[in-house]
C-alpha cells in the first residue's frame, strides 16, 4: 500500500484537508495518519471521524447531506498509511445509509462507521434547545496549555469560565463535567461537515476536568447528528460555542455530549460517545 504523507504534497492543504485527504485506489481509499491532530497514542478520534465521513461525502453516489454519523474506534491505529473501504448500504427516497471501514492491514479493521445522508426539505420547525448565554469569543483568553497532544493545537479554544489546569494529583473532590468553550480551526477554514465532524470530539475528556488529571482515556463509539443543510451553513468567521458535558462514569466506561452552537444561536450538532477510562494512578518516580 502506498499513499503519501501530508507532510509532503498536500503541505499547502489546510492541516484538515491534509489529514482527511483520500485517493481512489481500486476497490478502496488510500490514506495517511497526520501528525498535525495526533493524540496520545493514535489519531484525534475527531479527525478519523472526519476522515471517514469524506469517504461518503466525496464518493460519486452520495446525495444529500450529512444527517448522522457514527465511528466505533476498535483499535489503535499506528502512525503511516491507512485504507478505507466504503459502500452505499440502501438509498430511499430521501435518506441514503453508509458503511465505511478503516483499516491498515488487510482484514485488520481497526474502526467501522455508518453514515446517514439525507435530503432536506422545507417545512415545519421548532428548536427546543437554546444556546447557552456566554461572553464572545474575542472577550474571552485564548487557552494555552502544553500538552504532548499536538491535535489541540490545530483548534483556537476560548473557554467562559476557569480555564483547565491538570495537576499530578486529582482534585480534593470531584468537579463538574460540563465545559463551555468557543472554538474554530487555529488555521482560517470555511466551516463544512468536516470540520464539524471533527469538533464534534474537540473536547478534552469529561473525566480530566471531573478529576484534575490526565487519566488513559479514549473513545470507543461517537455518534454525532448534523442539524443543517450545507447550504444552511455558517458562512462567518467559524467560531462555535461548545456545550460539554456527561452523565456517568462506572466501571471503567462513561458517557460524554456535546452540542455546538453558531454565533448566531442556531443549534448545529449534537454528539454523544461511550468513552473508557483507567482509575488514576500516582506518577512513577
Amino acid at each position: 500500500m502506498n499513499s503519501t504523507p501530508p507532510s509532503s504534497s498536500a503541505s499547502r492543504l489546510h492541516p484538515l484537508e491534509a489529514a482527511t485527504r483520500l485517493t481512489p485506489h481500486g476497490d478502496h481509499l488510500l490514506g495517511h495518519t497526520s501528525k498535525d491532530y495526533w493524540a496520545f497514542i493514535g489519531p484525534f478520534g475527531g479527525a478519523t471521524a472526519a476522515t471517514l465521513l469524506r469517504a461518503a461525502l466525496d464518493h460519486p453516489q452520495r446525495i444529500g447531506d450529512p444527517l448522522a454519523l457514527t465511528v466505533n474506534y476498535c483499535a489503535p491505529i499506528a502512525e503511516g498509511p491507512l485504507q478505507v473501504a466504503v459502500r452505499p448500504a440502501k438509498t430511499n427516497r430521501s435518506t441514503q445509509h453508509w458503511t465505511m471501514e478503516l483499516f491498515q492491514t488487510e482484514g485488520d479493521i481497526l474502526a467501522t462507521a455508518t453514515a446517514v445522508f439525507a435530503k432536506r426539505r422545507p417545512g415545519w420547525s421548532h428548536p427546543i434547545a437554546r444556546m447557552p448565554a456566554v461572553p464572545q469569543p474575542e472577550d474571552l483568553a485564548p487557552y494555552r496549555v502544553n500538552l504532548p497532544t499536538p491535535w489541540v493545537d490545530q483548534y483556537d479554544m476560548r473557554f467562559v469560565g476557569e480555564q483547565p489546569l491538570f495537576r499530578k494529583t486529582p482534585h480534593a473532590e470531584p468537579q463538574p463535567a460540563q465545559t463551555l468553550l468557543w472554538l474554530r480551526d487555529a488555521a482560517p477554514r470555511p466551516l463544512d461537515f468536516l470540520s464539524l465532524a471533527s469538533m464534534s470530539d474537540a473536547f478534552f475528556g469529561r473525566v480530566f476536568h471531573i478529576l484534575g488529571v490526565l487519566v488513559p482515556f479514549g473513545t470507543v463509539t461517537l455518534t454525532t447528528y448534523f442539524h443543517c443543510a450545507a447550504d444552511d451553513l455558517p458562512t462567518d468567521d467559524g467560531w462555535v460555542l461548545g456545550n460539554a458535558g456527561a452523565s456517568i462514569y462506572r466501571a471503567g466506561f462513561g458517557d460524554q455530549t456535546a452540542e455546538l452552537w453558531s454565533r448566531d444561536g442556531r443549534l448545529l450538532v449534537t454528539s454523544v460517545q461511550a468513552t473508557y477510562f483507567r482509575d488514576w494512578t500516582p506518577p512513577a518516580d
